[in-house]
């Protein structure tokens, strides 16, 4: 029988490459550009980082089974409802054990901020923790990255400042 040393070589060097894990996306990093994203809102409505160029943007990771997530919902929307109109935008992105879509109808009914589906993108629970919460700032850098519901203290010494700097060139809203 011949033997075939390169075949042998080649062949382990290809399954070895097959069990390597596969890295993980890195999470974006705090005072570092944001990473990007690409989802779509349940109106239909495509949305992507730099819709919200010149605004501070909270993106909420929750779930319909968490309680904070709960108490934290009316806080973000009554709290977007005032702050709005300084530039202040906010996404939620349920997870995926969550409710499906069509159970998240009604609650978007209610809210003044988006809901999001479809989401594609670097940002997810931290320490696999709901509520988590991530701010952009008006230049695009992520500023804030932490898993554990917003309280109004927490809001207002994170967001107010933010709002506060204005780019030289506010977007308006859509």
């Amino acid at each position: 029988m011949t033997h075939f040393p390169r075949r042998n070589t080649l062949l382990a060097a290809l399954v070895s490459c097959l069990l390597l894990p596969v890295p993980a996306l890195a999470k974006p990093k705090l005072g570092e550009p944001a990473a990007d994203f690409k989802a779509k809102t349940f109106a239909g409505e495509e949305v992507k980082l730099d819709d919200y160029k010149g605004q501070v943007l909270i993106i909420n990771i929750w779930a319909t089974w968490c309680g904070p997530c709960k108490r934290e919902m009316p806080l973000l929307d009554a709290y977007y409802s005032i702050y709005a109109k300084n530039g202040l935008r906010v996404i939620a992105i349920t997870t995926e054990d969550s409710a499906p879509n069509s159970a998240l109808k009604p609650l978007q009914a209610i809210l003044r901020f988006p809901l999001i589906r479809n989401f594609h993108g670097r940002y997810g629970p931290i320490d696999s923790a709901v509520p988590s919460n991530y701010v952009i700032d008006r230049a695009g850098v992520l500023r804030y990255a932490k898993a554990g519901a917003f309280g109004l203290d927490d809001l207002n010494t994170i967001i107010v400042p933010l709002l506060n700097e204005h780019p030289a060139e506010v977007v308006p809203p859509n």
